[in-house]
């Protein structure tokens, strides 16, 4: 592996995408398959990114009733009535298991304007209007106001969002971590293998904790 792709545990956020209650209810149109699994390795994923202070970024969707801000592929059966990942909505939070405290809502207005969230001492939230976590959203501004170098992805869409973050992050030069097993709707293992040929790290969950702290896992590349 080339050497400015490999992960820098002192620089690194946690990237979370579709963390939502949406992708995991059942009757959902968009409910992600393997959601139980992935949500298992993103929580360990998480809390072991807060043990550390280490900061951590949940891109979330929000979708205007009258579908105004919705991708072109969607639009229509939201202008239609397709109610998801409606602002304020329950589906629309951040999974119970996943947030910093029960308590926690997000606040589409702030989120909406471009704003992050602060979710706890070094956990945001922030909107991501298209499939990409960077496309018209604040990340890039917070990673570089952080020196941030690695990021390391997981989430419950890899089809969409995880992928096309993958090359959003390769564009800017991110160095960049995948896990497998803290991801839904997850295709066959060619498909997550072929991010390693653009310098992509895979880690599992267990092993990316593992590193996070100072240990030195094997991991594929």
């Amino acid at each position: 592996m080339a050497k400015y792709c490999v992960p820098e545990r002192d620089r690194v956020a946690l990237i979370t995408l579709s963390a939502q209650k949406d992708f995991v209810q059942a009757g959902s149109p968009v409910r992600a398959l393997d959601w139980k699994r992935a949500t298992g390795a993103m929580g360990r994923l998480i809390e072991g990114f807060r043990g550390r202070g280490a900061p951590i970024f949940h891109a979330v969707r929000l979708y205007r009733p009258d579908g105004s801000n919705v991708d072109a592929c969607r639009r229509q059966a939201v202008e239609e009535g397709l109610r998801i990942l409606m602002p304020g909505s329950l589906g629309a939070e951040l999974i119970e298991d996943l947030r910093p405290q029960p308590c926690v809502r997000l606040n589409p207005e702030c989120l909406l304007g471009g704003r992050v969230q602060r979710l706890g001492p070094e956990e945001w939230a922030f909107y991501r209007p298209r499939w990409g976590a960077f496309y018209g959203s604040a990340l890039e501004g917070e990673l570089r106001a952080r020196s941030i170098s690695t990021l390391v992805l997981c989430g419950l869409t890899f089809s969409t969002g995880i992928r096309a973050t993958v090359y959003e992050a390769s564009a800017r030069d991110f160095r960049t971590v995948v896990v497998p097993d803290a991801l839904g709707s997850t295709p066959d293992e060619a498909s997550v293998q072929e991010l390693a040929r653009i310098g992509v790290y895979l880690m599992t969950s267990d092993n990316c904790v593992h590193w996070l702290v100072g240990h030195d896992p094997s991991c594929a590349a």
